[in-house]
């Protein structure tokens, strides 16, 4: 995701923030256990974005501190305020310089994919350590100490699965419109830059009026149920 943080975006924060509590949406205790998911699922996300760009011949994310997992590096607060409160969240975005891309197209894509894609591996292997974790069935696994645990893990897949489907939204500045710009290269279309433009109006819209709740809401629950089919027992 391109850094879109503003004014605007503590005005929205603050706006999902109260429905969620007058709604009944926010719970202390949950937003604890999400915490490990949301630390790991943006840093990994944008670690992702850096080493892809910098195997492309791109040394602006490695230059920048970029190539860690360190949360620390990639860690935006309001971004990861939104995704503890809101629902929704960002991390810090990993800046690149396309003209050390041999195919700029081609390599602009490969980039955008990579977070999304690191957030579906993430999904798959932490649902791997639950089935591992059931299968052993230790003592203590049906305890409170298994329980918290257990939920975490949990909240790790699922967090992983919003972020994904979150950034595939093929609007700006989310990962998605760079992978549809490059797919059909709509650059070349003067629409393009206005939608460009006016991007963040746009999702703050589509999230305010529950738009992206549409594509949220059955994506996640979809892939989450595969998971626990396939994956998880």
């Amino acid at each position: 995701m391109r850094r879109f943080f503003s004014k605007e975006m503590i005005v929205l924060l603050v706006i999902l923030l109260a429905l969620r509590i007058t709604s009944g949406g926010f719970d202390f205790m949950d937003m604890l256990l999400s915490l490990p998911g949301i630390i790991i699922g943006l840093s990994f996300h944008e670690f992702a974005h850096g080493a892809v760009s910098y195997a492309l011949g791109d040394p602006t994310p490695k230059l920048q501190g970029r190539l860690t997992i360190n949360p620390m590096a990639h860690m935006d607060p309001f971004g990861f305020l939104a995704l503890m409160f809101a629902g929704f969240g960002w991390g810090v975005p990993v800046e690149i310089d396309p003209r050390y891309y041999k195919h700029r197209r081609r390599d602009e894509m490969l980039v955008s994919l990579a977070g999304v894609t690191m957030n579906l591996l993430l999904a798959v292997l932490f649902s791997l350590i639950l089935r591992f974790l059931f299968a052993a069935n230790p003592v203590w696994l049906s305890g409170e100490v298994g329980t918290i645990l257990t939920e975490m893990l949990i909240q790790v897949v699922v967090i992983n699965l919003v972020l994904m489907i979150f950034n595939l939204i093929p609007v700006p500045p989310l990962d998605g419109f760079g992978i549809v710009t490059e797919l059909f290269n709509l650059r070349r279309y003067d629409w393009y830059w206005k939608v460009y433009e006016y991007g963040f109006p746009i999702l703050m819209l589509l999230i305010i009026f529950d738009v992206t709740d549409l594509i949220l809401t059955p994506g996640v629950n979809g892939i989450f149920q595969l998971l626990v089919n396939y994956v998880m027992f």
